[in-house]
């Protein structure tokens, strides 16, 4: 299947924020949820300098009676508790319309593809972009949104805290930002080129599984079953190692970052102890400064984290996009053919598949009269699915022409032609419906039920 060309991370992402657009009023609110609970994290640590400076340390002649001090600590996380489900329902509620436009969108590219793409490609690869690929968008488009706007402004508002109280500790916390950035941006490569590979695996997954279930006659008659077993198990193998692949980076993104931030908490702690022993800080001082340091900890996690689902999400992106820019059928044709007497030649046609040098049909010439009956009798392969196929411009010639009542099918509309041509495969196939359904099927849905019960007698 063609792809969209080679697109950058940034372009992706903006891409994907184009079908949040449509929703952009829960998704403000989702926003102002995700701002007001990163806005009341520092609070907390902010409470800890005169809680223990007047609080404790001045024996009760704090400013602040007791209650008040309790009733604060309540009421940060009330509001802590209110705002964080506003944003993170909302975001939910965003995240699940975009994968529900981004699927229809697939699908009714899909039911549009030329016929070559469902021979070039299996069916399990296009069931994996539409069940699984876009799940994984979802998530760098709302969720990994939701940890970089929320954790980033704690982080934010946490530093401007400890920058308050004390710049010179604060510099020192800072020497870790740039070495984290660093071994961050190295994982990311690796993660995306993973990701894809996952994806491909799990397409082959699907397809061993629709392989299997849909000829389970062949497989059960010609005993099958161990070696369609050791096919899925090869498959399950493979994306088994592409996601194990994954988790090295992912695993060590979280030790590398406490590692580097104990180390800086460490100089921290001991510039801070011989600062209060030469009395230029106070413990309520110390204490708020080393809580917002600690609280730091959780949403630097959480930033290094989601790099992981962003890379997976962007590379479930391309795969996306891949689909939805894919060309659908070309309908070039102009003529609107009522209904049609029915009279059909093949003219010198011929035709070559794009996968094979051997042609399928070399220069085959036929007339069939209106209300003829014509049965093509041949060997397997010798092109008799072929010749029908090109009626309804399933593929079209590669040489000479066909007509129906005189017109060149290809200056007939796709809608007109196909609306004259019935079609009973060899391949028996009956939708998941009701009779009525499968009998007044696509543009016949509005037949009356007298019409269908007349077409099942007939």
């Amino acid at each position: 299947m063609p792809h969209t060309r080679t697109q950058s991370s940034r372009q992706l992402y903006l891409r994907l924020l184009s079908y949040v657009r449509s929703y952009y009023k829960v998704f403000a609110l989702a926003l102002l949820g995700m701002i007001a609970t990163a806005a009341t994290e520092p609070l907390f640590p902010m409470l800890m300098k005169p809680l223990l400076d007047g609080g404790f340390a001045a024996a009760g002649q704090s400013a602040w009676p007791p209650v008040a001090f309790a009733a604060a600590i309540v009421g940060i996380f009330a509001m802590r508790g209110v705002f964080s489900f506003l944003g993170h329902y909302c975001m939910a509620w965003v995240a699940d319309k975009v994968v529900l436009d981004l699927r229809a969108e697939m699908f009714a590219r899909l039911v549009r593809f030329p016929t070559h793409v469902f021979d070039d490609q299996t069916a399990g690869s296009l069931l994996s972009r539409v069940a699984y690929d876009v799940a994984n968008v979802s998530a760098a488009a709302t969720t990994a949104l939701t940890t970089i706007v929320r954790d980033s402004i704690v982080i934010v508002l946490l530093m401007g805290w400890m920058l308050y109280l004390n710049w010179k500790l604060t510099l020192i916390a800072l020497v870790i930002a740039p070495l984290v950035m660093l071994f961050v941006r190295v994982l990311s490569r690796r993660l995306r080129n993973m990701a894809r590979a996952s994806q491909r695996a799990m397409g082959d997954v699907v397809h061993v599984l629709e392989e299997t279930i849909e000829c389970h006659r062949v497989v059960k008659v010609f005993g099958g079953q161990d070696y369609e077993g050791s096919r899925f198990q090869r498959a399950i193998a493979q994306l088994r190692g592409f996601n194990m692949r994954q988790k090295v980076p992912e695993a060590l993104v979280t030790p590398v970052t406490h590692l580097l931030a104990a180390s800086a908490m460490a100089v921290i702690v001991y510039v801070a102890l011989r600062e209060a022993l030469a009395a230029e800080t106070t413990v309520g001082e110390f204490a708020s400064f080393f809580t917002a340091m600690l609280m730091l900890f959780a949403p630097i996690k959480h930033v290094t984290q989601v790099n992981s689902a962003l890379q997976r999400g962007l590379a479930a992106a391309e795969s996306v996009f891949g689909m939805i820019d894919s060309p659908v059928e070309e309908d070039r044709g102009t003529v609107a053919l009522a209904r049609a007497r029915g009279e059909i030649a093949y003219e010198n046609v011929s035709f070559t598949y794009e996968t094979r040098t051997a042609p399928a049909l070399r220069e085959v010439s036929l007339q069939v009269r209106p209300g003829e009956t014509l049965a093509l009798v041949g060997i397997s392969g010798s092109g008799k699915t072929t010749l029908v196929n090109l009626l309804p411009r399933f593929y079209a010639p590669g040489a000479g022409r066909i007509t129906l009542d005189g017109h060149d099918i290809q200056t007939l509309t796709l809608e007109s032609l196909r609306g004259n041509v019935a079609l009973v495969s060899q391949d028996v196939v009956l939708f998941n419906d009701s009779i009525y359904a499968n009998i007044a099927y696509g543009r016949l849905a509005g037949t009356s039920e007298r019409e269908v019960i007349a077409a099942a007698e007939a």
